[in-house]
Formats: structure tokens, sequence, C-alpha cells
């Protein structure tokens, strides 16, 4: 009798053939990496599991994913649950909805695993869902009513929903609990910040960073609410802690511009300066360029393309950059660290309004898109740049942005054109308007800031939500009329109506988290004034 040969034993997959895996599940490739990894389904392995997990997630296959998640994570009861490796991942992806079903599945199998319940409470008040993920995280706390996370994450949401009391109590009993635990004390003081109570704010981020003096984020969160109570000069140095995060420059630290003092001798010296965040942060703090080139430095401007034109006529950007590979300079500084660069010296401040200029054969071409009715020239933004693939900016954008049909009452307003200068997806909502309301659309001719700034100057107003054009538009010397979220950027400082930073700026806040008539309220009466006075002038 013939023997027959046993079967292969299944081999381990190398570290390279893991990191790859891992790399390509990152950028979403998660049916070839299903292949690859199957024939590993049987090591007990948790690493191979949760990869295997990930691509069964990503391939829409949610039973599968949630048993071999809930399967390691049984086996791992302390450590962090493959769960939330999924929703990191797809939340890069704008795939947030496909980590729902996942979560949902593995509730069914392991039901008291509050690691489940946070995750999934956590996604869905990224999403807006606030009832579900309040729900789904008062069940984490009562299953792990001594853990830390799960109480913060509920009041995290609770302070999104705009519940910002009720937030406080959930974080004050966990401080009671642990007195010493800096998440939630930073945590407070974001809330106490977004409430404009700023000095007891700063007082729970002083005590936060006794506990964790190196923490980037506590320190950077300290820091915009510095900002935010006009404390520029300690929040600009405060604010360098955001280099510790990732993403911010790979430039070598050494090279970081200094700041100045009053005899810094800087002539001859090329200054790189560099985008970092949103366009706004670029378009506010160009002003600081024009002092750079008085006291003698070479700034080279390196910025996105949508930039690259209206860079050109700044004063003293003897360099514009757009795209390529990194220039020989002497130091670098990102916009964002310019104010800390200047604090001490007579241009804190940088150049006066107007320091951006548009172009005078642009402005000609783009008067000929209003209209010739003498009426009132309003240019509307109504929602700013989603950025979906970052929790932080996505959960603010929903936060400052608002649909089109909130702003109906400006249909009624006799008296005025608006003007859409909406970008990017809330554009799509022209498509529906409210009723009555008629609005000119140039926005197709528009493919660069250069070319919105030649618009707006065609403009006797802009209205907006805090987007880049409110920079844009102020920089240029434009009235604007911006309407303003509760928890307000640091930038508006608090209770105040005027900005220091763009003398035609009007700010209109929300009276209450996510109340936008009142602000549409104010806002077309201040425009039937305006018309008014327009007419008045016989202009």
């Amino acid at each position: 009798m013939t023997r027959q040969a046993s079967p292969p034993t299944q081999t381990h997959p190398d570290q390279t053939t893991l990191r790859r895996a891992l790399s390509e599940i990152k950028a979403g490739r998660f049916e070839p990496m299903l292949a690859v990894l199957r024939p590993y389904a049987k090591l007990d392995d948790p690493q191979v599991q949760t990869l295997l997990g990930l691509c069964y997630a990503g391939t829409y296959e949610p039973r599968k994913a949630a048993e071999l998640f809930c399967a390691t994570a049984t086996k791992n009861p302390l450590a962090q649950h493959p769960l939330q490796d999924l929703s990191e991942i797809m939340v890069v992806l704008d795939r947030r909805e496909d980590v729902l079903p996942v979560c949902r599945e593995a509730l069914k199998l392991t039901p008291k695993d509050a690691r489940v319940h946070e995750t999934l409470g956590g996604m869905l008040g990224q999403m807006g869902q606030f009832d579900e993920a309040l729900e789904i995280l008062r069940e984490a706390v009562a299953l792990r009513p001594n853990n830390t996370l799960a109480a913060n994450l509920l009041a995290m949401v609770l302070a999104e929903k705009g519940n910002m009391e009720e937030a406080l109590d959930v974080l004050h009993t966990v401080k009671e609990e642990h007195p010493d635990h800096a998440g939630t004390l930073s945590n407070i003081g974001c809330v106490l910040s977004g409430m404009g109570q700023l000095e007891e704010a700063l007082d729970f981020y002083r005590r936060a960073i006794t506990y964790r003096p190196t923490n980037a984020q506590i320190r950077l969160n300290h820091s915009i609410t510095l900002l935010k109570a006009g404390r520029y000069a300690q929040g600009w140095a405060e604010h360098e802690w955001r280099f510790k995060l990732p993403g911010h420059t790979s430039l070598p630290p050494e090279q970081l511009m200094p700041s100045l003092g009053p005899n810094t001798d800087i002539r001859g010296k090329r200054i790189l300066i560099t985008q970092e965040e949103g366009l706004g942060d670029t378009l506010m703090y160009l002003r600081y360029i024009e002092p750079l080139a008085r006291r003698g430095a070479i700034p080279h401007l390196w910025v996105p393309d949508t930039l690259g034109d209206l860079c050109r006529r700044v004063t003293g950007a003897l360099e514009v950059q757009v795209g390529g590979s990194t220039p020989e300079y002497d130091w670098h500084c990102p916009f964002i660290s310019l104010p800390r660069v200047f604090a001490a010296t007579e241009d804190a401040m940088g150049a006066a309004v107007p320091y951006l200029k548009a172009d005078p054969d642009k402005v000609r071409y783009f008067s000929g898109f209003m209209p010739r009715n003498r009426k009132l020239n309003v240019g509307l933004v109504w929602g700013g740049a989603p950025r979906p693939n970052l929790v932080g900016p996505y959960m603010v954008d929903r936060r400052r942005s608002m649909n089109l049909n909130t702003l109906a009452p400006l249909a009624s307003v006799r008296g005025i054109n608006l003007i859409s200068l909406q970008k990017g997806p809330y554009a799509e909502q022209m498509m529906d308007p409210p009723e009555n309301m008629v609005l000119y659309d140039p926005t197709d001719d528009l493919h660069s800031m250069d070319d919105t700034a030649a618009l707006i100057m065609s403009l006797d107003v802009v209205v907006s939500v805090d987007t880049s054009c409110v920079h844009l538009a102020g920089a240029l010397g434009k009235p604007v009329l911006m309407m303003d979220r509760y928890d307000n950027c640091w930038r508006w400082l608090h209770n105040q109506t005027t900005s220091p930073w763009y003398p035609k700026l009007r700010i209109i806040r929300q009276k209450a988290p996510r109340a936008w008539d009142g602000v549409v309220q104010e806002v077309t009466h201040t425009l039937e004034q305006m018309v008014k006075q327009k007419r008045k002038a016989g202009r």
C-alpha cells in the first residue's frame, strides 16, 4: 500500500510580507492583499488575523472581518481592539460608512466588550449621528465605569452635538475619580475654550501640562486657547509644539528660522517659506513677507499652484516656487511660524491691509461677469473644504459650514445680486437652491485663488462662513460679513465683532452651537442697510 504524502505545513509570512500588506491595505488595496494573506488564514497569529480582518472589511465582508477581530481581541482584553485600526484606516480612505457594519457584527459576537462600543460610538460621532453615538457610548461607560476613554469619548460627542454643559458634567465626574488624568483635564479645557471661558480653560490646560509636559497635542490645544485670548506672544511660542505631531514639516528643525529681536541681522539670508495647513493660513500670513524683505532677507515662497500667481504680486516675494524639489536656503519657516518670528518686533501684525493685490487684467475680465443693474453685488460662500480624510478638520467643517437652504432669507433682500464664490462639494447645492433665490455662478472660470481675487474686486461685499475666502477678501481690503460658528477659531478672538487682522471684516457669530438662523437674520438686516446706503450714495 502506497503511503500518501502529508500536505505541506503552513509557513509563516515574513515581516517584509506583513509590512507590505499593511502598507497596501492603508492605501486601500484590500482585494490583492486578501489573496496574498488567505493562505495563512489558519495561523494563530494576531498580526495575520488582524490584517486578514482588514482585508475582509475593505472588501465588504463585515461578518468575516468581525469574527477575526473579535477572536484576536478576546485573547488580548487589555489591548486596543483591531476595530480601532480599521477605523483609523477607513478615515484616511474616506470610508467611514464601511466601519459601521463591521462594528455592528462585532457587537453581536461580543456584546460586553466596551472597546467595540467605544469604536462604534466614536465613529458615529464623527459622522454626526449623535443620538446613536451617545446611546452606544453610555453603554460603554456602563460596561467599564472606571475607564477614562469611554467617558471622554462620551463627553466629546456631547460637546460636538452642542451639549456643552452636559459634556463638562461628564468630564468633571471623570476628573473626580482620576484627578491626574491629563487627557480629561485637557478635554475640559477644550470644551471651556469652545464656550469662551478662556481663563478657566487655560487653568485646566496648565494642570494637564503639569502631568504631561511633553504631550504635543495638549500643548498645541493650549496654544490655541492662548491665541484666542489674545495672548499672542506666548501663544505663538507654544504653537511650535505642532512640529512634534506628524505632517507639519519634514525640514530639519535646526534650520527653523529663529524669532527676531530688534537688532537681528537677516540681510542676505535666504528664507524658505513653506505651505503647512489650509490655504486660509497662508493667505493670512502672507502679510509677513514684506517685513522680511524690508529687513534685507530673501523670501522664497514654496506654495501650492492655486496660490502661485497671487503670491508673485506680494511685495517682497522675491522668489515664488510651485512644486519641485527643496531649494537651497539658510532658514526655513512654515507660514504659521511667521507671527512667532515677528512677535517681538514692530511688525508683530505684519504689513497693513491690503497686502494682496489682484491682477488688473483679470479684474477687468471678471468685471464682465457682474450684473449691470446697479444692485449690491454680494459674494456668497456657505461651505468650506470638508477634508474627510482628517478627523479634526472634518468635524470642524460640519460646524462651520451650512446648507445653502439655510440662507433662504437672502432671497427676499431687494437690491442685491448674489454671486456664488462656492467651490467644492457644497457647490452641488446650487442645483436645488432655495425658492426664489437667484445665484449668479461664475465659478467655472475660477481656476486659482488669483482668479477668485480678481472676481472679488468687483464685489461690494463678501458673505462667507469661516473659509479661505474670508482671508482672501480681507487681505484685499474688501468688506466681509463672516458667519461664524459658536466655538470659533482662535483668530477671531472671543466675543468680538471686528478683527485686528482685517479692518473691513465684521463677525456675526452663533449664539448657540449649530444655530444659524440668528446669524442669517443679522446678515439679511445688514445687507438691507447696505442697499440703502448704496442707493443714498447714488452709486
